[in-house]
């Protein structure tokens, strides 16, 4: 019974609820999640998206991604800071109907095999390599080096994920041949 519950949720959250986005099959997520963009977001299969974590941003997540709770990929841009005479408060958002600033046109791309940690923080218009970890509490600034692990304030790279490049090598054979004949994203495409 909790499994078809559970399905009939992730079915009205995709189908109803968020189906202004593209979600793909194998979606997961926890209470508490929020999701927005200005424009798109695309999600790959077998998303994971923890508890209380939130998008609002414009973003592509690749396949077989998997967040933390409390994971929120956020605007740089979100507030017109710089609009004369108005208080930041009171300054157009990106959410406005007429906003016009900074922003607007940043896409956040998560490749495919990305783990993010409990707590991380993600701007907008970063690029998260395939195969990398970013550790819980890190705030992710710039783009992430496909196959490593970041993590800090802001996240710096803390080692590769594998520990030498015939391991490395190996993964990709085995991963490649298992996913060859599913749909890959084109990243290139949403930016």
């Amino acid at each position: 019974m909790l499994q078809l519950l559970r399905k009939l949720r992730f079915f009205l959250l995709k189908s109803v609820v968020y189906r202004r986005y593209e979600i793909g099959p194998g979606f997961y997520c926890g209470l508490g999640i929020k999701i927005w963009a200005k424009n798109s977001i695309k999600i790959g299969k077998n998303f994971y998206m923890g508890m209380g974590s939130i998008i609002e941003s414009d973003a592509v997540i690749g396949d077989n991604v998997i967040w933390g709770n409390r994971v929120a990929l956020i605007g740089k841009y979100d507030h017109h800071y710089q609009q004369i005479g108005s208080t930041i408060r009171e300054a157009s958002a990106v959410r406005d109907k007429n906003y016009n600033w900074k922003g607007l046109h940043l896409m956040t791309v998560i490749e495919n095999d990305v783990w993010v940690g409990y707590g991380s923080i993600l701007m907008s218009g970063i690029t998260i390599g395939e195969g990398s970890i970013i550790a819980a509490g890190s705030v992710v600034t710039k783009n992430i080096e496909p196959y490593s692990i970041y993590g800090g304030v802001p996240a710096t790279k803390i080692a590769n994920r594998f520990n030498d490049e015939q391991d490395l090598q190996q993964h990709l054979k085995i991963v490649h041949s298992k996913y060859l004949s599913e749909r890959k994203i084109n990243y290139q495409n949403f930016r």
